[in-house]
């Protein structure tokens, strides 16, 4: 049975505050996963309410906050195991491939769509195009070690880039056509990251739950004389990924 102890001492409020019972099995659920390797069973439900003494809504609650902070990866049919560790990624510019290599992970694509898009006046200011330009959309679901991580779209202009579909069909790095048959090399790129909710399409592509959260990443990438290359809007796994930093002082 959980035991979730009132605080004591002077600085406690004249109220007896006690712990909610699902944090208290999310704890010991914590203590439990610090010594199991990935890809370990958890308990069912409902052995773990009769083991603690709790209901089954409380032991969903704490399974269900474990698997969005990604301490365990529920699979549909199979049950709930404990989660490998996220994919920490730098933030810096690069291409996908290159940074799940720099990680010892084998990265791979599946291809969703390509196709061409007229540029509304939005996508148009971003690429420095005219509005009604066509505009390659480039949609892939991104894996690492087989596992999908992320589902991406990038617009580029073909105004620009003329014949691109047709290089890009056989497979080949994106950032690899680019600078061998455009002479194009990145310079610096604006990105934003935020929360967002799954979609269903987006769970289904990415094995999760709908509504879990998700990492929403815009990059607008541009070239190192300054002309915009890509817009880019991804959704990254939430419960598997997260994105690193160094900060430094202002100069």
């Amino acid at each position: 049975m959980l035991e979730t102890p009132a605080s004591s001492g002077a600085d406690s409020p004249a109220r007896t505050q006690r712990e909610p019972k699902y944090w208290g099995l999310k704890q010991h659920l914590l203590d439990m996963l610090r010594s199991l390797p990935p890809g370990s069973p958890i308990p069912t439900e409902r052995s773990l309410a009769a083991e603690f003494d709790v209901s089954r809504t409380t032991v969903r609650q704490a399974l269900a906050e474990l698997t969005v902070e990604g301490r365990l990866l529920r699979v549909q049919g199979k049950g709930t195991f404990a989660a490998k560790p996220k994919v920490a990624q730098p933030l810096q510019l690069s291409s996908y491939t290159e940074d799940m290599l720099a990680q010892g992970r084998q990265p791979a694509s599946r291809l969703l769509e390509v196709s061409e898009v007229p540029a509304d006046d939005e996508l148009a200011g971003l690429l420095d195009v005219s509005a009604g330009d066509n505009a390659l959309l480039l949609r892939r679901l991104r894996l690492a070690d087989g596992e999908p991580m992320a589902i991406e779209n990038t617009y580029l202009s073909l105004t620009r880039f003329p014949g691109l579909t047709t290089r890009l069909e056989s497979g080949a790095s994106l950032y690899q056509v680019l600078r061998d048959h455009f002479g194009v090399e990145l310079g610096h790129a604006d990105q934003t990251i935020e929360t967002a909710l799954a979609s269903p399409e987006e769970a289904d592509l990415l094995g999760s739950d709908t509504g879990l959260p998700m990492l929403l990443l815009t990059r607008h990438s541009f070239d190192t004389g300054g002309r915009p290359v890509e817009w880019v809007r991804s959704v990254y796994r939430g419960d598997r990924y997260k994105f690193v930093a160094r900060l430094n002082p202002p100069s």
